[in-house]
């Protein structure tokens, strides 16, 4: 994910605005089948492993499977985010889109569409309802939530998220908002 010849972190996303809001767009080919990537993004115990803790609403246990309505409480291990999500839709093994909600950030929308590409996969993650003047914060961390689903994907564990931000996010404030 960095630049053969200079080391460089390789920047997945692009920042824009929305209004009063604004988005991050990440888009990444990812090595394994739709499928895998499918089971890593809404299984359980694979989620679990390298995007946080998960635990169901007012002690219930979660689904197995996402359904519209479901909500779950999570923190994440690279941004240490804790909030509610909600699944808002879901088209299995192709996309699914989940509102958010935290006592310290904005109401937020994430959008995940998976496409197959090659004998891999193209993930396209949208993270809507941010602050205009911290889109590059939310894009160094979005981004380094992707790594770590690569990284899952290939047997591995998650990387040192305080150093990949360090490095994401000044590149991300000499972004452009579209």
């Amino acid at each position: 994910m960095t630049d053969a010849e200079t080391d460089t972190p390789r920047l997945l996303g692009t920042l824009h605005a929305a209004g009063t809001s604004g988005f991050v767009r990440l888009e990444e080919y990812l090595d394994a089948p739709v499928g895998t990537v499918w089971r890593a993004l809404t299984g359980l115990s694979e989620l679990g492993a390298w995007l946080g803790e998960l635990a169901g609403m007012s002690g219930e246990p979660l689904a197995a499977a996402p359904t519209v309505g479901g909500e779950y409480r999570a923190r994440y291990f690279a941004s240490g985010w804790e909030g509610t999500c909600r699944i808002e839709a879901c088209e299995k093994g192709r996309a699914i889109r989940i509102a958010t909600s935290s006592e310290d950030e904005p109401e937020g929308l994430m959008k995940i569409t998976l496409a197959p590409h090659g004998t891999g996969t193209l993930l396209v993650f949208e993270d809507h309802g941010l602050p205009l003047t911290n889109l590059a914060a939310y894009a160094a961390g979005d981004q380094i939530h992707v790594v770590d689903l690569r990284s899952h994907l290939a047997g591995k564990g998650r990387c040192d998220a305080r150093l990949l931000w360090q490095q994401l996010h000044p590149l991300y404030l000499q972004q452009p908002t579209h």
